[in-house]
């Protein structure tokens, strides 16, 4: 028995005074509303997503659920669902690109050459990495990343034994974070 569904039980963002929308009026909207906040929605994108390349992809993903969902009611929000669209798009990608494939291996002694490494000689490289990366960071970047991550001093602590305030810490540990990101995970050229 198929159930029918209750307007009033829609999610609240989305608006539908007439169950058959027509297609002028979905890309009349996204023509008007969604169109100018392209260079937000990129600008999140290459904030959030490492792969520069897949960025042109994402954002047509990103359009077509818009424009799907639109079918079904244009949403009164706009921007915000716009974003938690972009966001939920990225989880999916993430989750996705976790999964790993289980393929059978015909000769299993074979899996015993390639055994993990010494987690020692592991631990010793990623310290090697870190320390180089921490010893290119501007001077105050690293006297707050270390009396945060490493003596795990309050932010409070840290502005005063630096003499600066606590929004300035922040974005001293923001900016070394990043940094140290970078230059750790980045590119081959970049890396420490």
């Amino acid at each position: 028995m198929t159930e029918a569904r209750d307007p009033s039980r829609l999610e609240p963002e989305l608006r539908r005074p007439d169950a058959g929308k027509a297609v002028s009026d979905v890309k009349n909207w996204f023509v008007r509303e969604v169109l100018p906040l392209e260079a937000m929605l990129m600008h999140y994108l290459q904030q959030t997503w490492r792969n520069r390349s897949d960025l042109e992809d994402i954002r047509q993903d990103i359009y077509a659920q818009l424009l799907s969902a639109a079918e079904r009611g244009i949403p009164t929000q706009t921007k915000a669902f716009v974003m938690r669209t972009a966001r939920n798009l990225l989880i999916d990608r993430i989750r996705h690109e976790q999964i790993v494939p289980i393929d059978p291996v015909p000769d299993l002694d074979a899996l015993a050459v390639a055994a993990e490494p010494d987690s020692n000689v592991v631990a010793r490289d990623i310290l090697r990495k870190l320390h180089g990366a921490l010893d290119r960071l501007p001077p105050r970047c690293r006297e707050a990343i270390i009396l945060r991550r490493v003596e795990g001093l309050s932010r409070r602590e840290i502005a005063t034994r630096m003499g600066i305030s606590e929004k300035t810490v922040a974005e001293h540990i923001t900016n070394g974070m990043r940094a140290l990101a970078g230059l750790i995970f980045g590119e081959t050229g970049r890396g420490a």
